[in-house]
């Protein structure tokens, strides 16, 4: 794990920005992750501003979802899609025919997973995923106790996940779904680089079970741990908890240049 702490979201932003910048450089072609939530939004603003002054572009990119909601209207705006189409490919130069995700009202929830997990295989695999973390510690759906080498499959949303999501559903709990279909922990560590970040003092516990703590189901963010590049961008109260943190911050200062892309 690349542990960066900044002070602001913006910041954060044209990090993970620069790294998927460097990424379609180097393969206009690239397969992203995306991620929904509040967390990745200045990373889609930030990206969205640079094609805008035409210093980059995903004209050519391809993206796949981590997570759908299971029940939701395909008009609903509060569906993962509808998310994407919203917050990444509207302020983007990316095909919204190239953006891909889970089915959430496919009959057969068991196959739709499979054939979006081998969808994924076919595109070639994640190039960058992007990640945020539950305050319980788990990334994508994969609420504590999934199996760390699972792929996408359908979940059950615990209380406390709906409970977070419900300010996104005018704070009513009984309107946020109680299943989702989700990428795996083992489908998101087939990643070639992951990118998480996270903000605020409320993640300060799950960032440090994720980066400090033992490899465990119960905190499957924790997993990350066994991926071979993966970056974890946090603001100051975030990173307040990890008991390493000087020792992070002197390890990025003298990287070699570059090295913390991946490169």
């Amino acid at each position: 794990m690349e542990i960066i702490v900044k002070q602001t979201e913006h910041e954060l932003a044209e990090v993970a920005a620069d790294a998927i910048q460097d990424l379609v450089e180097r393969k206009p072609d690239a397969v992203l992750g995306v991620a929904t939530g509040s967390s990745p939004l200045p990373i889609y603003r930030e990206l969205g501003a640079r094609v805008k002054a035409g210093t980059m572009s995903l004209a050519r990119a391809k993206a796949y979802q981590l997570d759908e909601y299971v029940g939701l209207p395909a008009d609903h705006p509060q569906g993962y899609r509808n998310f994407v189409e919203r917050e990444f490919v509207a302020i983007t130069d990316i095909e919204s025919r190239n953006v891909h995700g889970e089915n959430g009202q496919a009959q057969d929830l068991i196959a739709e997973c499979a054939r979006y997990e081998q969808e994924i295989v076919d595109a070639g695999g994640i190039d960058l995923q992007i990640l945020g973390i539950g305050v319980d510690g788990h990334i994508a759906f994969n609420e504590p106790g999934t199996s760390l080498g699972s792929l996408t499959h359908p979940a059950v949303l615990t209380e406390q996940t709906r409970r977070d999501n419900a300010r996104f559903f005018d704070g009513d709990i009984t309107q946020v779904p109680t299943h989702a279909l989700t990428q795996g922990v083992g489908t998101i560590l087939r990643s070639r680089t992951a990118v998480l970040i996270a903000t605020g003092a409320n993640k300060a516990d799950a960032v440090a079970a994720m980066v400090e703590g033992p490899v465990t189901s119960l905190c499957t963010g924790s997993a990350l741990q066994l991926h071979p590049n993966v970056k974890i961008l946090l603001d100051e109260p975030a990173a307040s908890k990890l008991k390493n943190l000087d020792f992070y911050r002197e390890i990025f200062d003298r990287r070699p240049e570059g090295t913390w892309l991946g490169l």
